[in-house]
Parts: structure tokens; sequence; C-alpha cells
């Protein structure tokens, strides 16, 4: 009894200082809403490659990382005011040139399965860092947007509303708790069992509908999309958001660990917590260029 007490006081407290840094970073200001994520692509694409070294693979994490950092900074630049004296151009060109580096460092790799070695490389990349760059780009979509003059020059960097990138994450916390109680109650069906067992037809169903429902509060609260694009966007996190979670969960299970690292005492790692967002992102930001912008 004394153990399980331990282990929810310590998932509750990484819990509550996971929330609260979380939302005071996007509420605050495109730099800090940045920084945060840069942390979290870096420190995820890190994971990422440790779960690859555990697959048999010996993955480039020097240069992995540093292209990884530079494709993140680039985004963050494309989307602020520094655009306009420094062309992101000049970046995207430093970022290309680090991406062949890469294979460069494989051509005169001795270890065997360099192939092996460079694809994961090359897809943590792909994984842990391309969505939290369309993340920035979410946030910033609305050229127009400005920040109120009351506020510092810190504030205006970037047309920032963290209104887009904070309803996404509360409808993916919605459909996460809406897919575990309607699937504790009356889940029987299984939805992936080889990958995640717990997962059932009746909890994704349920969770789908409950977030639909809470799409309508996200448009009130946010009105900066319609309430239809809410749902549609509510509708993309339930579908691709569970995806997100059990390809993750593959991950997991093939490199034989229970979590992807240790940084959250009592919740795994950066990419255990971040495995739906990284997923949903990319599509969201395709659904907004697409249907709003």
């Amino acid at each position: 009894m004394a153990l399980n007490l331990k282990t929810f006081t310590t998932r509750t407290l990484t819990a509550a200082v996971f929330v609260t840094v979380l939302l005071l970073c996007i509420c605050y200001n495109y730099i800090s809403f940045s920084a945060l994520f840069l942390v979290v692509s870096v420190w995820g694409l890190y994971e990422f490659y440790q779960l690859a070294e555990k697959l048999g693979a010996k993955p480039y994490k020097a240069i992995g990382l540093i292209t990884g950092a530079l494709i993140f900074w680039q985004a963050f630049m494309s989307n602020s005011i520094f655009s306009y004296n420094y062309p992101t151009v000049k970046l995207m060109a430093i970022c290309l040139a680090f991406v062949f580096l890469i294979f460069l460092v494989a051509l005169f790799d001795s270890k065997p399965n360099t192939i092996l070695n460079l694809a994961y490389t090359l897809t943590g990349i792909v994984y842990a860092v391309v969505p939290f760059t369309l993340l920035l780009n979410i946030a910033c979509i609305d050229p127009s947007y400005q920040a109120s003059e009351t506020q510092s020059i810190l504030n205006k960097v970037a047309p920032y509303n963290f209104h887009y990138v904070l309803g996404i994450i509360l409808l993916i916390w919605v459909s996460d708790v809406g897919a575990y109680m309607v699937g504790s109650f009356i889940g029987k069906h299984k939805l992936y069992e080889r990958i995640s067992p717990g997962k059932t037809w009746e909890g994704t169903v349920g969770a789908t509908l409950i977030t639909i429902a809470c799409s309508y509060i996200m448009s009130v609260w946010y009105p900066e999309l319609a309430w239809k694009h809410w749902i549609a966007i509510s509708i993309l996190v339930c579908v691709f958001g569970t995806i997100g979670d059990l390809v993750e969960s593959m991950l997991k299970r093939q490199a034989g660990v229970k979590d992807s690292g240790k940084i959250m005492p009592g919740h795994g790692g950066i990419l255990d917590r971040f495995d739906s967002l990284l997923f949903v992102s990319p599509f969201i930001y395709a659904y907004l260029e697409l249907f709003v912008k």
C-alpha cells in the first residue's frame, strides 16, 4: 500500500509540474513557447535514438541532434520578425547541408548496418522534430494577428496566438481521458491488441464523441476558428492522436521497454507524453493550410 501511495504521489507531482510548465510556456509568449518545444524536440530525438540502439542500430546521435536543433531554429526564425533582417533561406540552406552531412558520416562509418543507422538517424528527425516545427507554424498561421499594444516587445516578435496550440492540446487531453473512462466502463473489443492491449473500440468511439462535443466549447473560448473547423480538428485529434499513441507503443514494444525515457518520474519520457501531438500536428497543419488560411 505504501508503495502504491508513493507511486501515486510521484505521478501526481510530476503531472502537476508538467502541466504547469507546459501551460505557462505556451501562454506567456512565442519565445517561451519555442524554447520549451526546442528542448522537447531535441530530448525526444535523443530518446528516439536510445530506442533505436535497443533495436540494434547505431544512429549518428551528435550530428542528428545538431541537425534537429537547426531545423527547429529555422522554423522559429521563419515565423518571427527576425526573418526580415536575416532571411531564413540561409538557415534552410544550412539545415539541408547538415542533412546531407549525415550521409557523409554514414559513408565513413565502418560499423555494420550503415544504411540502418542512417535510416534511424533521419527517421528520428522526421518523427521527433518536424512535428514540433509545424506546431510553431500552427501558432503563427495568422500573419495578421497582433499582440496587444500594452504587451512587451517579447510578445511581438511573431504573430503568435497560443489559442490554436492550447486548444489542440486540450482536445488531446479530453480524448485521452475520454478513451480511458469509456474504455474502463464498457470497453470489450480490443482496438489493436498486438500493439496496445488496453485500447478498445468502445473507448475510441466514446472519446471521439466526447471530444467532438468539447470542440464546440473550444469554438466559444477561441473564436478565431469557426466551430466547424474545431470539429474537424477534434476528429483529426481522435484519429491521428490514437495512431500516434499506437506508433509509439509499437516502437517501445519492439525495443522491449515500458517507457521511452525517465525524464518525468511516473510518466516516462518525452515521447510518452507527446506521442499524440507528434502525429496530430502535421495533419492539423495541413488542414489549416488547405481549408482555413
